[in-house]
């Protein structure tokens, strides 16, 4: 009798939760498809008044964009001063994993993938000074975008300085 008792019970819970509309959740009930709404159709975030966004700039290149950033020239002459600034955003940005020297001995190197050897000069017989800036700009196979941190004054001023660790 307690058994009938009990799904009775059951049932009349049931059918009146479901008449009142109420929503039952159960705990195989994932899809969080029922759930209660903050803002129903807006964003959940909105912008603080007065902020300004960040224009993003491009993340990826194709290998066709890839190719025809290599064929660019730079427009930042090797002086003194470019190279020495280039040096000190080498040494803020690239030495966690390029090492002071460009060797590719950073302490980020021993826990990853090697970087490249930026001292070695076969290397940059290869690579032109569009295909270093390309790869400051977007980033590579697993070397971070530099595009939003430093502006391309500064991106071929680092150029100018690596060209010069194949020659130290």
């Amino acid at each position: 009798m307690m058994k009938y008792v009990f799904v009775l019970c059951l049932l009349v819970v049931g059918a009146f939760g479901g008449w009142l509309g109420l929503n039952v959740v159960h705990w195989w009930q994932t899809d969080m498809f029922h759930t209660q709404r903050v803002m129903p159709g807006e964003a959940a975030y909105r912008m603080p008044p007065g902020s300004v966004p960040r224009n993003g700039g491009q993340l990826y290149y194709s290998p066709a964009e890839r190719d025809a950033a290599a064929m660019r020239r730079n427009p930042v002459p090797a002086t003194p001063q470019s190279v020495e600034r280039g040096g000190e955003l080498f040494a803020i940005y690239c030495t966690p994993c390029h090492g002071t020297s460009g060797k590719g001995d950073g302490p980020v190197s021993t826990k990853f993938v090697p970087p490249a050897d930026l001292t070695n000069p076969e290397l940059h017989k290869v690579r032109t000074d569009g295909y270093w800036e390309s790869y400051l700009s977007v980033g590579g196979a697993v070397m971070p975008s530099y595009g939003e941190a430093l502006t391309p004054e500064e991106r071929w001023s680092v150029v100018n300085y690596v060209r010069t660790l194949a020659k130290k």
